[in-house]
């Protein structure tokens, strides 16, 4: 079953007086429960493609389908319950952990009943809550931003390069919780990364977007062992030999 649909998506931005095209008719299906990893150089328009899946941006062409309604037509609190989103700098508000996790309930006009449940799921001890969000080293602010968007309970979770700036054990740390996530509760995931390895070892199915273009999506291991568009293969060169 179908989550997420892209019909022709294109987005511009003004920029003074020149118009930037960031993405050029993306078409492409996502299936429910599956983790898509998105991979690309800088630039490419890859963010761009998750801030338009919960209408912190709108297409500038084309429809965009979430459970088989258009974006625009969903009321946007109850779409950004069903989707959510986790950045990589993990921004939190001043005060405790506990402050920052009950936050998307206190939007909502709900009191988060269970705020160690959460802290658990993410590996945080419930120690934690009382302790000053600052204080927090940057593998526990990027679980606690992540336990924060989980609270929501969303169907689809977008991440935007979440790991990039952990160290090597956070990072797989973040990687076996996604993954716990997608097989305990079906979360259907979008994945922003840089990080080819990580895309191989995460993703069911892979984008890969270049100037804004979707130039190959599939299966992830057949697009890194065999690519069908030239582009894909010169990409996958380049970063193979760049090691």
């Amino acid at each position: 079953m179908e989550e997420l649909e892209f019909i022709h998506v294109s987005k511009e931005f003004k920029n003074k007086n020149e118009t930037i095209q960031v993405l050029k008719g993306i078409n492409g299906k996502i299936q429910k429960g599956t983790i898509t990893t998105i991979i690309g150089p800088s630039g490419s328009g890859k963010s761009t493609i998750l801030s338009l899946c919960n209408l912190l941006s709108t297409p500038t062409e084309g429809e965009i389908f979430i459970r088989g309604k258009e974006i625009r037509e969903w009321d946007v609190q109850k779409l950004r319950c069903y989707v959510g989103i986790a950045f990589q700098s993990a921004p939190l508000i001043k005060g405790s952990a506990l402050d920052n996790l009950i936050l998307p309930a206190k939007l909502h006009g709900r009191t988060l009943e269970q705020p160690k449940k959460y802290m658990e799921y993410v590996g945080l001890s419930e120690d934690l809550l009382d302790r000053p969000a600052k204080e927090l080293s940057g593998g526990q602010r990027q679980r606690l931003s992540l336990a924060r968007t989980l609270v929501n309970d969303p169907s689809i979770l977008l991440l935007d390069e979440v790991t990039s700036a952990l160290d090597s054990i956070s990072s797989h740390e973040v990687e076996e919780l996604i993954k716990k996530l997608n097989h305990e509760h079906g979360t259907t995931i979008l994945w922003v990364t840089h990080d080819l390895d990580q895309a191989k070892r995460v993703g069911d199915h892979t984008w890969l977007v270049l100037d804004g273009k979707l130039i190959e999506a599939g299966p992830t291991n057949e697009l890194f062992e065999a690519p069908r568009e030239r582009q894909t293969q010169q990409f996958l060169e380049l970063k193979r030999n760049m090691r």
